[in-house]
């Protein structure tokens, strides 16, 4: 219903995100208003654009905002049986909204359908569960509040009270957007993660090809051989960490292991050059040494190195081809992991050149291997120094995380853990971000209810606002 005196959408019933949602009993709540609400947020992984952030962009309406890039979305509007031309395509951004609001009802029990209505309350203050009958109103209600300067890029971040932005980007990228956000001195600090996944992917050669001469331009050099590669590469992680990185990020199927010199990459590189056949073994080893060599970059800089893996990407082809990647037809995948992941981590170790690192995994059957992994090389030097990430991007939901956080528990430290991030592409994502504090309060206040923690709420609020913000803080030293 919407009030045209106080110019405000509200529900005559409770409203469904109310001041207690998912908190199921009393020290649950104690935990989150008393420690957890009204922290700070460091998203040390997003793919927000820097451009948009340093421009302080100023969407047109919520369609433009919300859906656009938004793969998550699309991908159920498809379920639904929605045409791509309002999904991606060319309808105007209103039907495309309609179009969402008519999805939503349909996506219960999905986490979407909690991030809707969150993100609806905490940007819009719009209580009403979206419908394909208030649609029309809720889109013109947020199209008015988007043209304000509080939603604008910079004051949508400022609303969420986030402090801390590293986006991902790409070692050819100038940052020059990052530049701009600095030198301006924004009120959340914008900056860049290396992210060099496509310095190693010589499974397309001609695409590489035409990478690597990129690469070479934006060092004002030609890369001619393999070594010429390596010491670009490291000229480009010495720019990133003069403007402020602190972070790698690599998106892999899986590692691969081989014994130094199984192969020679110089070797490799020629064919690649000269447009000879390069076997399936020799592209793993390149990958290998590749990854081998930016890690001990990231060591002598003193990074953190984030390894997101199992993702199975553009199954559909037919799809990949008319949309291009990253529109929603990716899946988990089932590769190994944990022999290639110790052999690799163990050879960085031998030398003590493995920098902190967070492992995120994707296949929830991997979970206590990833877990178990992390106290592999945890050596005492660095609290936390090897994390077990947070749940990710299909496993990002109410049962993901509470599985995620469960297997932390049980086989390492809950509360050593750095905590949540976005990982989106979306201006309106962060009430993820009290999602995922609602559900690790609720976690802990069940454990105490049921007799399994002591019912001490100064210490376990320390450990609250420890996961939730503090740990990251003193563990990515920005």
């Amino acid at each position: 219903m919407f009030d045209t005196k106080s110019n405000r959408l509200h529900d005559s019933k409770k409203s469904f995100i109310d001041e207690d949602f998912l908190l199921q009993n009393e020290f649950s709540r104690r935990l989150y208003h008393g420690y957890a609400k009204s922290l700070p947020i460091i998203d040390y992984h997003c793919h927000l654009s820097p451009k948009d952030i340093a421009e302080n962009t100023q969407f047109q309406n919520c369609a433009q905002v919300w859906l656009a890039g938004d793969h998550y979305k699309w991908r159920a509007m498809r379920t639904l049986g929605i045409k791509e031309e309002f999904i991606t395509g060319n309808a105007p951004d209103e039907q495309k909204f309609l179009k969402w609001a008519e999805t939503v009802p349909y996506t219960i029990r999905n986490p979407l359908y909690h991030w809707t209505h969150l993100e609806l309350k905490r940007y819009f203050d719009i209580d009403e569960l979206l419908t394909d009958t208030n649609s029309l109103e809720v889109y013109k209600k947020t199209t008015d509040i988007l043209q304000h300067k509080s939603h604008a890029t910079q004051g949508l971040l400022k609303q969420m009270k986030v402090e801390v932005v590293c986006t991902t980007d790409d070692p050819t990228d100038t940052l020059q957007h990052h530049r701009i956000a600095q030198k301006n001195e924004i009120n959340t600090s914008l900056l860049p993660t290396f992210r060099p996944d496509k310095a190693y992917a010589i499974e397309e050669p001609v695409s590489y090809l035409d990478y690597i001469n990129t690469l070479g331009e934006s060092c004002k050099t030609t890369i001619d051989t393999y070594t010429d590669l390596i010491d670009t590469l490291n000229d480009r992680v010495v720019y990133f960490h003069e403007h402020g990185a602190r972070l790698a990020d690599h998106g892999l199927e899986q590692f691969y292991f081989f014994e130094l010199g199984t192969y020679n990459c110089e070797k490799i590189f020629k064919k690649l050059k000269s447009k000879q056949d390069i076997t399936l073994e020799e592209i793993q080893y390149f990958k290998f040494e590749t990854l081998w060599h930016l890690c001990q970059m990231y060591h002598t800089q003193g990074w953190v190195q984030q390894f997101h893996l199992g993702a199975l990407r553009n199954t559909n082809h037919r799809m990949l081809s008319l949309l291009g990647p990253d529109t929603g037809f990716d899946s988990i995948g089932d590769f190994s992991q944990a022999l290639a992941l110790s052999k690799f981590l163990n050879l960085l170790d031998t030398k003590d050149q493995l920098a902190k690192t967070i492992l995120y995994n994707l296949n929830p059957r991997d979970n206590e291997v990833m877990a178990t992994m992390t106290g592999n090389f945890n050596d005492g030097s660095v609290k936390g120094k090897i994390q077990f990430g947070s749940a990710w991007w299909f496993l990002d939901q109410k049962d993901g995380m509470e599985k995620q956080l469960n297997t932390l528990s049980n086989l390492g430290l809950l509360s050593c853990f750095v905590g949540m991030l976005t990982d989106s592409r979306s201006f309106l994502s962060f009430p993820r971000h009290e999602y995922f504090r609602r559900i690790l309060c609720n976690l802990i206040g069940k454990d105490v209810e049921n007799g399994e923690l002591p019912a001490d709420e100064s210490w376990l609020g320390k450990i609250i606002t420890d996961i939730c913000y503090y740990n990251a803080k003193e563990y990515f030293q920005f």
